[in-house]
């Protein structure tokens, strides 16, 4: 018999407007349904760690999870730095890209992208 792992609750929020620009960029780069949306962290950036966002393949570390209907990937050890985050996408008229909203980050760059924790 095998065991089925369900998790109710995700580590990360993706908004709706995030969502759609991620199904305009997979549609756009011709990213196959078998890959996710990969989610991490990586050392650098001006505040010690910046964000890592992009379509790939399921690794063995990854969990995976459904957030609004897509398929998210993120490796275990970096569920720390990003449990209760929000990833947004901004059309303002000063800027235009995803938004990062952490609730560990002790202190964030001006550009956004990058935080200590």
């Amino acid at each position: 018999m095998s065991e089925l792992n369900e998790t109710t609750t995700t580590p990360v929020t993706i908004t709706q407007s995030a969502i759609k620009q991620l199904e305009v960029i997979r549609r756009e780069q011709n990213i196959p349904e078998d890959q996710g949306l990969r989610i991490g962290v990586k050392g650098g950036g001006c505040s010690g760690f910046s964000y890592m966002i992009g379509f790939d393949h399921k690794q063995d570390s990854d969990q995976e999870f459904i957030i609004n209907g897509m398929k998210v990937f993120m490796d275990k050890l970096h569920g720390i730095y990003l449990l209760g985050m929000e990833i947004d996408w901004d059309e303002g008229l000063n800027n235009r890209g995803f938004t990062f909203k952490n609730p560990n980050a002790k202190t964030t760059c001006g550009c956004g992208t990058s935080f200590s924790a």
